[in-house]
């Protein structure tokens, strides 16, 4: 068994498709995967990833009679129904990619509330990123010795995607603080915010303003409530839309953490996104998609800068052509 955690997305509204439980509920959503039709491995790794960046509050993998089940734990309110849904798409993505997924079953179940949202508190810990930063919980202080020289980002992790603590956020954070050491920017955009975590933690390291955007409403009132936790509510523009409806101006450092499928699908509009002469971080990336994604990038004009790998994930640094 492999347990991994992440950040969470929380759904308000009437979920579609429970599973049977009450509103208040936290659930679990099984995939099988079929060996027959995918390596167990890469099938897992690439599912596990999917399901991090879909609001899973943590994944565990599992080896069961004939293959792998991957199990996946998400917080009251969030859809069961759409998500399974997602996740049958997901892996008809991935094969268009050349990495087959193959699930061989999707199932779903209510779980008690109050056990994982105390296990998934005890799990999220202030942590040291990079040189400059550290992420931390608004209920820790984090030791003196921890935080010395650092810039420290709030952030709370039951809200959407993004604590630092997975592999791909964490490769982000690293790069984005190169990036802005290479060349200081005046405007980020952060698309797919999720929690908001790399669009402050741009302002903490010195951008003047940010926008962050996501096609999910509750992605972006998590992101405000963090900007209001970090006191800069005046310097982060929210916006709830997708990167092909994003209308504004191009910024001169672009960030996004987003699966490899979205990253190849749409590289037209990060290009629009970035500025002449400015900066991508891309990251959400297994190492082996890093190619397919260097290639889908490079004819709008972007070129591979520096590459950062943590356990088996890659998030990517890009500049622009001027």
């Amino acid at each position: 068994m492999r347990w991994a955690g992440r950040g969470a997305s929380r759904r308000d509204d009437p979920p579609d498709g429970r599973a049977g439980g009450a509103a208040d509920d936290y659930w679990v959503l099984t995939v099988v995967l079929d060996p027959a039709e995918a390596a167990p491995d890469a099938a897992s790794e690439a599912l596990a990833n999917f399901l991090w960046e879909a609001g899973a509050l943590g994944v565990v993998e599992e080896t069961v009679a004939g293959g792998t089940s991957l199990c996946a734990y998400f917080p009251p309110g969030a859809a069961a129904a759409r998500l399974a849904a997602r996740v049958r798409q997901y892996a008809r993505d991935q094969a268009a990619l050349g990495a087959p997924v193959g699930p061989g079953g999707v199932s779903v179940a209510p779980l008690a509330p109050a056990p994982w949202a105390e296990a998934w508190r005890a799990h999220f810990r202030p942590l040291a990123v990079g040189r400059r930063l550290c992420v931390s919980p608004p209920w820790e202080r984090p030791a003196d010795s921890l935080v010395a020289g650092r810039e420290v980002v709030w952030i709370e992790p039951g809200r959407a995607f993004g604590t630092g603590d997975h592999p791909t956020t964490r490769g982000c954070l690293e790069l984005l603080e190169r990036a802005l050491e290479r060349k200081p920017a005046a405007r980020a955009l952060d698309v797919g915010t999720g929690s908001g975590i790399l669009a402050l933690a741009a302002l903490r390291l010195g951008v003047r303003e940010a926008w962050a955007i996501d096609p999910d409403p509750d992605a972006t009132a998590a992101a405000l409530e963090n900007a209001g936790r970090n006191d800069m509510a005046e310097r982060l523009r929210v916006g709830t839309t997708a990167l092909e409806d994003w209308s504004g101006a191009p910024a001169d450092l672009v960030l996004a953490n987003l699966l490899a499928a979205a990253h190849v699908a749409h590289a037209r509009p990060l290009a629009r996104a970035v500025e002449a002469g400015g900066q991508l971080v891309a990251g959400g990336l297994l190492v082996h998609e890093v190619p397919v994604v260097v290639g889908a990038l490079a004819p709008h004009g972007f070129w591979l800068v520096e590459v950062v790998e943590h356990e088996g994930w890659a998030s990517l640094a890009f500049g622009r052509t001027p």
